[in-house]
């Protein structure tokens, strides 16, 4: 059950979507928000460095110049949760980002980040960094949002029969009871046979519950591209997948599949932990 959500911003208009799709979602399962925004304070650090004999700049205005943008970033994030009725709290912590970030996630049920923000140019191979370092330390289930997505529309379910897919599949199962739309089960297996008997399990899962599902199969190409497909060709407002596929050990702490959907999904994804 989900009763908390985090919503971490850094006040740029990337994250908004984070902001809108996590104030929206937070309406519609009547939880409780809580925004984060950091300072960060290796900027400063550097300023106050060594500077090869350059005079370092004056330090105070700089440091209330980033006070007052996290605390104007709040309060957006407030006035937004303030305009749909949703109870909000907001933190301006200290520190690197996705450090405070994943630490103060450990007291909500789900974290909501936007895949871009303010350092979008520093990018990993996967996302924008401060999200890459969030969720290869947070334990928590995320929703990772896209520049331009919206809240709404239905769930798309990538099921590979993994214990990370399972944890996917009762939250995926959960969400859209909730949020009254339907899911999207996909499954991607080069043995029909095995395709086979993970859609049985899903449907075993899915006995006790009305919700309305619709399957889908592939035996061609990769995986994480048909997932992203379907959701595009369904309409999905959210693609629901597990953090850890079956080849957990191919890339450091997400697995590959899943870095490369939060990568170039065009909706938000929720990684199951």
């Amino acid at each position: 059950m989900t009763e908390s959500i985090l919503i971490a911003t850094d006040g740029s208009e990337a994250a908004q979507a984070a902001e809108r799709y996590g104030v929206a979602l937070a309406a519609k399962l009547g939880a409780r928000v809580v925004g984060v925004t950091v300072i960060e304070e290796r900027w400063m650090q550097t300023l106050r460095a060594d500077s090869l004999g350059v005079a370092q700049p004056p330090i105070e205005p700089i440091e209330a110049f980033l006070k007052a943008r996290a605390e104007a970033a709040s309060r957006r994030l407030a006035d937004l949760a303030r305009s749909q009725r949703v109870d909000c709290t907001t933190d301006t912590l200290r520190g690197v980002a996705d450090d405070r970030i994943a630490e103060r996630a450990q007291g909500v049920d789900l974290l909501v980040l936007g895949r871009d923000g303010l350092s979008a140019s520093s990018r990993s191979g996967l996302i924008g960094s401060t999200v890459d370092g969030v969720l290869r330390k947070t334990t928590k289930p995320t929703i990772v949002v896209p520049r331009g997505a919206e809240f709404g529309g239905g769930v798309v379910l990538g099921f590979d029969g993994s214990p990370g897919s399972r944890i996917a599949a009762k939250i995926a199962i959960d969400l859209a009871r909730k949020l009254g739309h339907g899911l999207h089960v996909f499954v991607d297996s080069k043995d029909k046979g095995r395709a086979a008997s993970r859609f049985d399990e899903m449907r075993r899962l899915l006995s006790t519950s009305d919700v309305q599902v619709r399957e889908a199969s592939s035996t061609l190409g990769r995986p994480d591209v048909k997932i992203v497909d379907t959701a595009r060709s369904s309409g999905a407002g959210l693609i629901v997948i597990g953090a850890f596929g079956r080849n957990r050990i191919s890339e450091y702490f997400i697995g590959s599949n899943a870095a490369s959907i939060v990568r170039t999904s065009p909706v938000a994804v929720l990684l199951a932990r």
